[in-house]
C-alpha cells in the first residue's frame, strides 16, 4: 500500500484527535446523547438505499463497458468496497479491491473492471461538485452577511477545497490506476443510448441519500439548520470527504463541519457532533460488507476431518 497515503491517513487521524481534544467534550457529549433510535433507523435505512443504488449504477456502467455483473453480486461487492473504503487508509482501497475481485483470468483482465469502478465513482463525484457549485452560487443571496463578505469567504473556501483535492490526487494516486486509460468509452458510459439519463438519475438519488443522512444526523444531535444547509454546508462537508486521505473521510469532514456550521448561525461543536454521527452511522450501515468478507473467507478455508 502507498506509504504516502498511510502517512497522510495517520496525520489526518491525528488532526481529528487534536480537534476532539480542543473541543468542549461535555457539549459534544450532550449533543451526541440526543440521538434517537428513530433517527438511527432512518439513517441506516438510507445508507442501504445508497449502497444498492450505487451498485446498480456500477452494474450499468460495467455493462456499457462489456462486462455483465449479476445484480446480487454487484450489490454484495459494493457493500464490501464501501466498508473497506471507510476502514482502509486513503478512502479508495475498497474501490481497488472491487476492481481486483471482478478481474478475469487473462493478462490485463483487471483493466475493464478498473475502468468501470473509475467511471462509476466519477459519476457520483460530478453530482457532488455540481451540488456544491449550486450551493456556492446561491449562498450569498440567502445568507444574512453582506454579499461581498460572503462571496469572498466561499470562493476562498471552495478554492482551498479544490486545491486540497488536486494535491491529494496528484501525490496520493493509487497504484492500481496505472495503465488505465480514462479517456476511452466515456461516450458509451455517460452519453450514448440514454446513458446520461441513467447516470444522472442514479447519481442524484445517491447524493440525495448522503445529504439527507447528514441532515438527519445534524437534526438528531441538536443542530437547528435552515433549509439552505441542504445545498450549502452539508454538500461542502461531503465534498471534503472526497479528498483521498484518512479513513472514510474522518478528519477532513469534521474540520469542514466545524468551519461551516457557524456560517449559518450554529455552533462548531454542533457541526462536529453531526459529522461524527454521520460517520459512525455510515460505517454501521456498510457493515454487511464485513459479513460478506467473512463469509467468503470461511468458504475458502479448507475443512479438515
Amino acid at each position: 500500500m502507498n506509504k504516502l497515503r498511510i502517512a497522510v491517513s495517520v496525520l489526518t487521524l491525528a488532526f481529528l484527535t487534536t480537534i476532539l481534544l480542543r473541543t468542549d467534550l461535555n457539549g459534544l457529549g450532550q449533543s451526541l446523547s440526543r440521538i434517537s433510535w428513530a433517527a438511527v433507523t432512518v439513517c441506516l435505512a438510507l445508507v442501504q438505499v445508497q449502497v444498492i443504488v450505487s451498485a446498480l449504477r456500477w452494474r450499468f456502467t460495467s455493462r456499457r463497458l462489456g462486462q455483465d455483473i449479476p445484480v446480487w453480486r454487484a450489490i454484495r461487492e459494493y457493500y464490501v468496497a464501501s466498508f473497506l473504503n471507510q476502514t482502509l487508509p486513503g478512502g479508495v482501497g475498497g474501490d481497488a479491491v472491487r476492481a481486483w475481485r471482478m478481474r478475469g483470468d487473462g493478462p490485463g483482465s483487471w483493466r475493464q473492471p478498473a475502468k468501470a469502478v473509475i467511471f462509476e465513482r466519477l459519476s457520483g463525484q460530478i453530482a457532488f461538485f455540481i451540488l456544491a457549485a449550486i450551493g456556492l452560487s446561491i449562498w450569498p443571496f440567502v445568507a444574512s452577511a453582506q454579499f461581498a463578505q460572503q462571496l469572498t469567504h466561499y470562493i476562498l473556501f471552495g478554492g482551498a477545497l479544490l486545491l486540497g483535492f488536486i494535491v491529494a490526487v496528484r501525490f496520493a494516486k493509487p497504484n492500481w490506476l496505472a495503465g488505465v486509460s480514462l479517456g476511452q468509452n466515456l461516450s458509451d458510459v455517460f452519453v450514448r443510448r440514454g446513458a446520461w439519463l441513467v447516470q444522472a438519475a442514479t447519481s442524484i438519488a445517491v447524493v440525495s441519500t448522503y445529504v439527507i443522512v447528514f441532515f438527519v444526523a445534524a437534526e438528531a444531535t441538536g443542530s437547528q439548520l435552515p433549509w439552505v444547509a441542504w445545498l450549502t454546508i452539508i454538500p461542502f462537508c461531503l465534498v471534503a470527504m472526497l479528498i483521498p486521505t484518512g479513513f472514510g473521510g474522518w478528519g477532513t469532514r469534521e474540520a469542514a463541519a466545524m468551519a461551516l456550521w457557524p456560517m449559518l448561525g450554529a455552533a462548531p461543536v454542533d457541526g462536529l457532533a453531526a459529522s461524527i454521527t454521520y460517520g459512525w452511522l455510515s460505517l454501521i450501515g456498510t457493515a454487511p460488507g464485513a459479513v460478506f468478507l467473512l463469509v467468503g473467507a470461511f468458504k475458502r478455508t479448507p475443512s479438515h476431518a
